[in-house]
């Protein structure tokens, strides 16, 4: 027997953790911070707790909230908003409360990626808050009032005005007291490709509300990430963050689609195919492209978040074949990122919180986060990104995205594109992968259906009520049952991913075994006859270092 891909049950653990690690002294504030590898274990709050995370935890609960059918965790979730609706400055920018770790009050253009999105949802899901629209308006504005627009390009050979909006902000970091100081900024370099991350929000805004200043604005930043910038190659390719670009992409791939402007939906596929290209089958994205050597390279879940997404905006383009990575890439790799075990953790319960730390039960309140430093076969415990708050709030819109488009309407017919447990109100979907090569469907009234079929399902054959029939969709009338039946047998494949060469072993979608094995917590333990792996707190080392950027931490 072999572990099942349960999307659900992913979607509950997240919200336990989300509504968890949040802070009742702050208004459950989040923590980002959480450093489960010190001797005790503790939880810290920093400046992206609320310059970020009010944002991106507010679109992740409610993503798991919407999958799980509940309003359990709205006590939160109303807790993000009201955050969400304080620390607005000039400009329309939304800058940060002066907490005691807060540090210098500013805005990022980066962070507006995550605060964007979460004020779209709630006008959408509040349409009666007028605040919320104010404010969502005005930060569009506000950022279209930031930018410098390139009018006219004066080249050795002479003076050529611009066809098209051409928009770059000035700096990545805008000061509440002080506004573009360009003697500072962030230190994240690519201001590019990282102030232009809000193009997905733009785009959604716009087809939300027909908001035109999103739209230009919108189209002024693809056009100069995409040309003006020179951040990518005549091929796509790019040298940097791979959440950045990725986001990005899926931006610009909407934009097309929403825009019918091709150009820019062939633009974020060549993105979108450079990086998976740097990419496993099984879904491990790395968190940087060309920046450092790829054995120190570790996996990003929010990357994972990104391609799934990006694949779902690019099915909508009408490019079928990114099916199958969205279905690998959730049941594998995105699962694998998500802790489940926490053994390995001590925990002082008689420490009080205190000064913007927690340190009680981190051991229970831990469990459902996803790392931000996955390697293929393990979740490393001495990286202090082991948990991210950020992997956290994307994660579940991820899972959203998938298990939304799990069953689809294809031309009147209901069509399985992701195997899982699911039921709507027309159908009954039974998987029964990695176990069985067998997919059954039970109408609850008369509907169409059928599968998407995949290279992996080999031999398949489908039934209606136990018969064989010659196609793999059907006419059903109530009760009624359609299965998809196929081998399912192991298969090893040899694949190199972050410079090693990995056995991995597949049944169909799923793989069940991955060597060799990882240190700390290991991966892809599916297999249930076996006994499972895991570290104690003599296995974990910390080594401080909480404050240090990827690129400056090896392990």
């Amino acid at each position: 027997m072999y572990e099942k891909f349960d999307p659900i049950n992913s979607a509950k653990l997240v919200h336990h953790y989300i509504t968890n690690m949040c802070d009742p002294a702050y208004d459950n504030l989040p923590y980002w911070l959480l450093l489960p590898n010190k001797k005790p274990a503790e939880a810290a709050h920093c400046r992206v707790d609320d310059a970020e995370l009010v944002g991106s935890w507010y679109e992740g609960l409610t993503s798991a909230m919407c999958m799980l059918g509940t309003t359990d965790g709205d006590d939160v979730k109303q807790s993000l908003r009201r955050h969400l609706m304080k620390s607005w400055g000039k400009h329309g920018l939304r800058f940060c409360e002066k907490y005691p770790w807060t540090h210098t009050v500013h805005a990022s253009f980066h962070e507006m990626g995550y605060i964007l999105p979460a004020m779209n949802l709630i006008t959408e899901e509040y349409p009666d808050d007028e605040e919320a629209e104010k404010r969502t308006s005005e930060l569009v504005r506000g950022m279209r009032s930031l930018v410098i627009e390139r009018k006219v390009c004066t080249f050795w050979s002479g003076d050529y005005d611009e066809d098209e909006p051409i928009y770059e902000f000035p700096n990545d970091v805008y000061l509440k007291d002080g506004g573009f100081d360009l003697t500072r900024h962030t230190g994240r370099g690519e201001q590019a490709i990282r102030n232009a991350v809000s193009l997905q929000g733009l785009v959604r805004r716009y087809e939300l509300k027909g908001d035109e200043v999103a739209l230009d604005l919108a189209r002024g930043l693809a056009n100069y990430v995409l040309d003006t910038s020179k951040y990518f190659n005549y091929k796509m390719e790019f040298f940097g963050h791979v959440h950045s670009a990725m986001w990005f992409a899926c931006g610009i791939v909407k934009l097309g689609r929403l825009t019918d402007e091709k150009r820019y939906i062939e633009k974020g596929k060549a993105i979108y195919d450079y990086v998976r290209s740097l990419s496993s089958d099984f879904g491990w994205v790395p968190e940087y492209a060309q920046w450092h050597p790829v054995d120190e390279e570790h996996c990003e879940t929010c990357c994972i978040r990104d391609m799934i997404v990006c694949s779902d905006e690019l099915i909508k383009c009408g490019y079928k074949e990114y099916w199958n990575d969205m279905n690998l890439f959730a049941r594998n790799q995105l699962i694998e990122n998500q802790v489940r075990y926490s053994g390995y953790v001590e925990c002082d319960n008689s420490r009080p919180d205190s000064d913007g730390i927690t340190y009680h039960d981190i051991d229970k309140r831990m469990i459902g986060g996803f790392t931000g430093g996955s390697e293929p076969n393990s979740i490393s415990l001495t990286r202090f990104r082991s948990i991210a708050g950020c992997c956290v709030g994307t994660a579940p819109v991820a899972l959203k995205t998938v298990w939304d488009d799990a069953i689809t309407d294809d031309d009147g017919i209901l069509t399985v594109n992701i195997p899982c447990d699911k039921e709507t109100d027309e159908i009954k979907m039974e998987s029964f992968i990695p176990n069985e090569g067998r997919i059954r469907l039970t109408a609850k009234k008369s509907c169409a259906a059928g599968f998407r079929i995949y290279d992996w399902m080999l031999d398949y054959t489908a039934y209606l009520n136990g018969k064989e029939i010659n196609k793999t969709s059907a006419q059903l009338n109530k009760d009624d049952v359609l299965e998809l039946k196929f081998d399912i047998s192991t298969v090893e494949k040899k694949e190199t991913v972050r410079g090693i060469d990995f056995t991995v072993c597949w049944r169909g979608c799923d793989v069940v075994d991955l060597t060799p094995k990882g240190a700390h917590v290991r991966l892809y333990q599916r297999d249930l006859s076996k006994p499972k792996y895991y570290p104690t707190p003599d296995d974990v080392d910390y080594t401080g270092a909480a404050n240090y950027g990827p690129t400056q931490q090896k392990k």
